[in-house]
């Protein structure tokens, strides 16, 4: 099982660190000392398998969440270099959520200065 893991640690630290030498360099510098360090857990030990949960969870954030940019000429821009593993939303889950903690009225000045209630801050 940490074999799978840690190959698929790799993958992503590649896939999000592409095009930056150094930083890519460090992933998996830090990956294989995290490895490293774990090894000479029992297989099948709580703390193995804690180990290589929080592997899983740094790959899927690496392939998923990561997003580089890189400054364009004049300074004022930048070309992001998103892949087909990035997650896109459309914040609707954050739209709802927004709501739903404002109150029903779904304004911010129904909900008042952080979340005190009507009538905002006084």
């Amino acid at each position: 099982m940490a074999l799978p893991a840690y190959r698929n640690l790799l993958r992503s630290a590649r896939l999000a660190f592409q095009d930056d030498t150094r930083v890519l360099l460090s992933a998996l510098t830090t990956a294989r000392a995290n490895f490293e360090s774990s090894r000479l857990l029992p297989a099948n030990s709580a703390e193995a398998e804690a180990a290589i949960a929080h592997a899983e969870e740094v790959a899927g954030i690496l392939r998923r969440n990561i997003v580089q940019g890189r400054e364009e000429e004049g300074g004022d821009k930048f070309h992001l270099r998103i892949h087909n593993d990035t997650e896109r939303g459309n914040n609707s889950s954050i739209k709802i959520a927004g709501k739903a903690s404002m109150g029903m009225g779904g304004t911010l000045a129904d909900a008042g200065c952080c979340g005190g209630g009507a009538g905002g801050a006084r």
